[in-house]
């Protein structure tokens, strides 16, 4: 059994990582809709036991995972570590004896509890001392009974309301109003476009550097003269090269040297990460790990379709999140940019090439094997060598973050 997962954020009010849902199949091969939940449950214990750990997917943020009450009863939570895992209880499960007991022992061993798409029961509230957190889809849910629930956990302060299935940030704004604590959906890769707002002279220069780069043949004189404008630019590149990476070449003394020794397609991938970097500063860190993610994916994707120029898909894949990094429409962002026509059209118009890669990336970020599943096939890659590539770019984001000293 190959083991696989992907998951999805869960933000607070500020729209910062509060926690991850994790979603596992056995591979992109091998997942069908039909598979039940005790047999997904179970890959997630036995992933996280044996290949990636929970420490590399979640980082320090608690992961939620999804319980029946038949694995509850097996006491599959007792092992997970109640520090790094919400139990979250599927809407399938009834209220009764039973789970009542098994929440009263997993609360006495210290786990966070959730209930899936709760549905409001007057029964419930036996579960109430219980539970910390109510998941409430937000599309399937009226306004009116969400103030039914509200009104029935009022004696119980400590348990917070999960939005589910926000999509845009007119629904976040509205959940917010309506006291939602936790929000779950698109919403986070696709915000609200409130203003348009200018690049600046740093964020400039680096479009130009990228632009430069992606020629043919680039230009190493016009690159130098990029760099010598900018001393901190300079500075940042001089200290990349001294990296542990790079030692035990000659020496670096000029600016053109440092180009020369990092080399065209590392050079592209230092920038576009330094331009994600600088534009996502005020931004979740965790907006800048997906973008990292993607970019390298979109770099092991385009190795196994043999495209011409991985490095251009590395730079397709950062920049995919790059509406949400400056919240502007992705047109607006695009046409500021000098970057070749290829990477607009797959990023505006979401055609070409670079665009399926792009595709099959979110295809994994939603967990939807079999989407991803065609979309493999028809690009004739290899099936079991595309999640060796997710885990390798999930691996090197996190290290990066480490690099740039984001957590």
């Amino acid at each position: 059994m190959y083991f696989y997962t992907a998951r999805q954020p869960i933000l607070d009010k500020d729209k910062n990582l509060f926690a991850y849902e994790l979603l596992f199949r056995d591979g992109v091969v091998n997942a069908f809709p039909e598979v039940d939940s005790n047999e997904a449950t179970s890959c997630i214990i036995a992933g996280s036991q044996l290949n990636l750990g929970l420490s590399e997917l979640l980082g320090d943020k608690p992961g939620f995972i999804n319980f029946t009450l038949d694995l509850l009863l097996k006491k599959y939570p007792s092992m997970l570590p109640c520090e790094q895992v919400v139990i979250e209880i599927v809407e399938t499960v009834q209220p009764g004896k039973r789970l009542l007991a098994e929440c009263e022992l997993l609360k006495a061993q210290g786990y966070i509890l959730a209930l899936d798409d709760y549905i409001h029961q007057p029964v419930w509230r036996h579960f109430y001392p219980l539970i910390d957190i109510l998941k409430i889809d937000f599309r399937t849910t009226s306004i009116y009974t969400i103030l039914q629930i509200k009104e029935a956990i009022e004696a119980f302060p400590h348990i917070k309301l999960l939005a589910e299935k926000v999509e845009t940030n007119e629904e976040f704004q509205q959940a917010c109003e309506l006291g939602f604590d936790y929000f779950q959906g698109y919403f986070f890769s696709h915000p609200e476009m409130m203003q348009s707002r200018a690049l600046s002279p740093t964020q400039m220069t680096l479009a130009e550097l990228l632009y430069e780069t992606a020629k043919t043949e680039i230009d190493l004189a016009s690159i130098t003269a990029v760099f010598e404008r900018d001393v901190n630019l300079s500075y940042k590149l001089l200290r990349y090269t001294n990296s542990a990476v790079f030692r035990g070449r000659s020496e670096i003394a000029t600016i053109k040297q440092a180009v020369i020794v990092l080399g065209q397609a590392e050079l592209k991938r230092f920038l576009s990460v330094l331009f994600a970097a600088h534009s996502a500063s005020t931004k979740p860190p965790e907006l800048m790990r997906l973008a990292m993610t993607r970019a390298r994916f979109a770099e092991g994707i385009a190795k196994l379709a043999d495209f011409s120029d991985v490095s251009k898909a590395f730079l397709t894949g950062m920049m995919s999140l790059i509406d949400a990094i400056l919240d502007e429409p992705m047109s607006s962002v695009m046409n500021k940019l000098p970057l070749s026509k290829d990477i607009k059209d797959a990023l505006i118009d979401d055609v070409g090439p670079l665009a399926q890669y792009i595709q099959l990336i979110k295809f994994y970020e939603q967990a939807a094997w079999d989407y991803a599943n065609m979309r493999i096939q028809l690009m004739g890659l290899d099936s079991r060598a595309v999640p060796d590539a997710y885990h390798t770019a999930v691996h090197w984001a996190n290290e990066q973050m480490k690099a740039l000293d984001v957590q």
